[in-house]
């Protein structure tokens, strides 16, 4: 199995911006104006164009303000303040502060297209940590 990660954003260029200057990815193929593969992770990234107000699914219509989404990503960093850093000074707000845990270390962060990301850097045995 391949997985694809696929964002809406209502703007291509900004959001190519964002998340290479944030997480590092690095811009691969184009698809005209609408829509960019970054790489550099796990999984590509394509960053889909499409405008607030546009159908989306189930009758629904796009918003890109800040939004609660059973789906996020979650970008695993050796250093979670450079990386934290990063990801402010590119665009990204810090929703909570960092938190502690046995497994490592999370902080929120939503972009400016009401997406939300984490930043967690493990420690120890990562997960495996709290594994049962």
């Amino acid at each position: 199995m391949q997985l694809l990660v696929n964002i809406d954003v209502p703007d291509v260029a900004a959001a190519e911006a964002l998340y290479t200057q944030a997480f590092g990815l690095t811009p691969a193929r184009r698809f005209g104006d609408a829509g960019v593969e970054l790489r550099g992770g796990n999984a590509p990234i394509y960053l889909l164009q499409n405008a607030a107000g546009s159908g989306a699914a189930a009758g629904a219509q796009r918003d890109y303000a800040r939004h609660w989404t059973p789906v996020h990503l979650d970008v695993v960093v050796d250093a979670l303040e450079p990386a934290l850093e990063r990801a402010l000074a590119a665009g990204m707000r810090q929703e909570h502060p960092i938190r502690e845990a046995n497994w490592g270390r999370i902080v929120r962060l939503a972009d400016p297209f009401g997406h939300g990301w984490c930043l967690l850097q493990f420690v120890g045995r990562g997960y495996d940590e709290i594994t049962s």
